[in-house]
């Protein structure tokens, strides 16, 4: 993960292109590239797409969607995936960029899938965790394949109550309850 020296605002980061297909996340101001995405990764993103496809609407689900959170200086992150409301979903319609900003509804569930062998742990269990809850995130999910577990954090009275789930455990989530899913599901991306 590379970090620029450079301080970006909301407006120079929307603006910025530097004419490759780089993925960056805006962090306090400094605009931090992103690794490719794992192979194991993208397989558990769209596993999870198609879970959800049982419960939501096919355009209530995004991957690659920015979302702008508060921070010390401007913040947007890039999760894993996105399941939006029905309010949010008529926000960004007919937008020319996807990102979800401060003034719209926020996500209903945030899905950050850890990447294997970085380190970076305190960026999906302290930073996002601390960003998403401020958003107003209803929940926020972080699969670790390095830990086996998946970890669902539902937003109660503005702070994030978490549960962990290990093997054939069920995950509960509150905004999805009647969801019939294992963290051994979601971390072996469906397979038997």
């Amino acid at each position: 993960m590379v970090a620029t020296t450079k301080r970006f605002t909301l407006a120079e980061y929307l603006a910025y292109d530097d004419g490759t297909d780089r993925c960056y996340e805006l962090v306090n101001g400094e605009l931090v590239e992103m690794p490719s995405e794992s192979d194991l990764n993208n397989a558990i993103a769209m596993y999870l797409i198609g879970v959800f496809i049982q419960v939501v609407s096919v355009s209530l689900l995004r991957r690659g969607t920015e979302v702008a959170v508060s921070g010390a200086r401007a913040t947007v992150r890039v999760p894993d995936l996105l399941v939006l409301s029905e309010a949010l979903e008529a926000a960004l319609a007919g937008a020319n960029r996807s990102i979800v900003m401060m003034d719209m509804p926020p996500p209903v569930l945030a899905v950050e899938i850890v990447s294997v062998g970085k380190e970076n742990e305190d960026r999906y269990y302290r930073y996002k965790r601390s960003e998403y809850g401020a958003r107003g995130i209803a929940e926020y999910w972080i699969v670790d394949p390095a830990q086996a577990q998946v970890a669902v954090l539902a937003l109660v009275d503005g702070l994030y109550e978490e549960a962990v789930f290990r093997g054939g455990d069920r995950l509960v989530s509150l905004t999805f309850p009647t969801l019939e899913l294992t963290a051994k599901q979601v971390l072996q991306a469906g397979k038997p």
